[in-house]
């Protein structure tokens, strides 16, 4: 039995807690395994500050190989979210005086009540987050790596462009501005005086 309009997690409190009853220790013929109590769920009257998600934005940085687990996650955390927000957010007060009327057993609702009042649901512990930091700092140190890299990448080609753009160019190029522009074409003819004038090793 419960009060009406109250619509919370149910817990049953069974022969185990209470000392045992007959029938008629009960009120309206009931058996003990028929008096359920109804337990709101703790964390929905203690919502959890979190930061909102920019998925638009997360899904950007998302390759493309990985954008079914990108789904997957955003299908799963909007779920959550709504489950979270369909439940109430304190918990419904419990009429015990109904229930003192209810059951004649002297004391019994009274142990209920306090044992009611006790109970209490555990937020989930983060186990990940350590990790995920940890993760994070390894990832931007590659990719800081990576940007220098990248940087001296640029700047070597910047001045090999430079130089192209600089150069005469190949339609009025002799001989001479191809070795000057380019030193690793030039023949040693005396040190290889026949043709091709390099070792055959690199023929």
């Amino acid at each position: 039995r419960f009060a009406p309009g109250v619509n919370v997690t149910r817990f049953r409190f069974r022969v185990a807690i209470l000392p045992p009853l007959v029938d008629s220790e009960v009120a309206g013929g009931d058996s003990l395994s028929d008096i359920v109590f109804f337990r709101p769920a703790e964390m929905a009257g203690r919502r959890v500050a979190m930061k909102a998600v920019d998925w638009l934005a997360f899904g950007e940085r998302v390759p493309p190989n990985q954008k079914a687990m990108f789904n997957a996650l955003k299908t799963r955390s909007d779920a959550l979210s709504s489950r979270l927000t369909s439940l109430p957010e304190k918990s419904p007060a419990i009429d015990w005086s109904y229930y003192r009327k209810v059951v004649m057993k002297a004391g019994m609702v009274d142990e209920f009540e306090k044992k009611y009042e006790a109970l209490k649901i555990p937020e989930p512990v983060d186990t990940q987050k350590e990790k995920i930091n940890a993760q994070e700092q390894e990832t931007d140190k590659s990719a800081q790596s990576y940007i220098l890299a990248s940087k001296e990448r640029i700047s070597k080609y910047e001045k090999e462009l430079a130089k192209f753009k600089s150069m005469v160019p190949f339609d009025q190029m002799t001989i001479e501005d191809l070795n000057d522009v380019f030193p690793e074409t030039k023949l040693d003819k005396e040190k290889y005086p026949f043709w091709p004038h390099k070792p055959i090793s690199e023929l």
